[in-house]
């Protein structure tokens, strides 16, 4: 069965949550004219990747200018149970398409944010959320830490999808999480725009032996409201050259690396590669050697099955 992918490589409109959806929704509608079943979006493209803020932390101390930066950036992130997850819903539903989304999430319980993709079917909405398990660095300032229950797998009609974010996609154990769930398309919104990470795509694609949609921002300082542009740590914090790419179960690049502009990477994808790809290696199979290790998540839950 062949499948048709976009990634998305655009600027986010920063801080502005609504701005930020209507964004998704006019990309989505271009797209799924085209034809693309699943579009995958950046990390926190809603509201925006703060990179290169410090909102006004030290070790020992905080600045009441950082509190407020991080106020706003709270109240300008994704509710997914409130109205933002109904517009997303509707827009996968309205569109046909399956929706895989980077965004900063609030919780209505609580203060804290985490740094999520969110996957959204055209038929039954929200499937199911990842929250990054362990934020890097200095992101640990204004995203809590996700756990087991968010290591999700979905089986859908296009097929088993599955991933993490940005530097989680280091962690082997992580990784492993994903693999012995099958993932057939494996997602990777990210940050990092390194020419190594197309690397770390490359591998990743091999040692999992599924397809990877790496997706990251376009994104330059004058982009920034003119508000927040005094509050980054250094004058060319904020830009960040992209490098999405689409890969092989074999490692081959699809499509990208795209550098340097917004844009979108689309191909066709063959899920029966995966299949044939597992001929010589396997790592939820033939080259587990179950009788040597054990490997265990507590709490990682089931695959859950969408059907139309």
């Amino acid at each position: 069965m062949n499948i048709q992918v976009a990634v998305i490589q655009e600027s986010p409109v920063f801080f502005d949550k609504e701005a930020c959806l209507a964004n998704i929704e006019s990309i989505t509608a271009e797209h799924t004219a085209r034809g693309c079943q699943l579009i995958l979006f950046p990390e926190s493209f809603v509201p925006g990747y703060p990179r290169g803020f410090t909102f006004g932390a030290r070790v020992g101390s905080r600045t009441a200018e950082g509190r407020e930066l991080y106020a706003e950036y709270h109240r300008q992130s994704v509710d997914l149970e409130g109205p933002d997850r109904g517009f997303l819903e509707k827009v996968a539903r309205d569109h046909g398409v399956y929706l895989a989304v980077g965004i900063t999430e609030k919780s209505s319980r609580h203060g804290s944010l985490y740094c999520s993709l969110a996957y959204f079917s055209p038929y039954n909405g929200l499937m199911g959320v990842h929250r990054k398990i362990k934020p890097t660095g200095t992101e640990r300032i204004v995203w809590a830490e996700g756990d087991a229950t968010t290591l999700c797998a979905f089986d859908t009609p296009i097929g088993r999808l599955g991933g993490l974010i940005c530097w989680e996609n280091y962690m082997p154990l992580a990784r492993q999480s994903m693999y012995r769930k099958g993932v057939q398309v494996y997602l990777a919104p990210t940050a990092d725009a390194r020419p190594g990470w197309t690397d770390t795509m490359r591998h990743i694609a091999l040692e999992g032996r599924c397809f990877v949609l790496g997706c990251n921002q376009f994104t330059s300082r004058d982009q920034l409201p003119a508000a927040f542009r005094d509050l980054e740590a250094n004058e060319d914090g904020y830009d960040c050259p992209g490098g999405s790419v689409i890969v092989s179960p074999q490692g081959e690049l699809l499509a990208g690396p795209l550098w340097d502009q917004a844009g979108v990477l689309t191909a066709s994808l063959d899920l029966e590669a995966v299949t044939r790809s597992k001929l010589d290696f396997d790592p939820n199979g033939h080259y587990s050697r179950s009788d040597m290790f054990r490997f265990e998540v507590p709490g990682q839950p089931e695959i859950k099955t969408d059907n139309p």
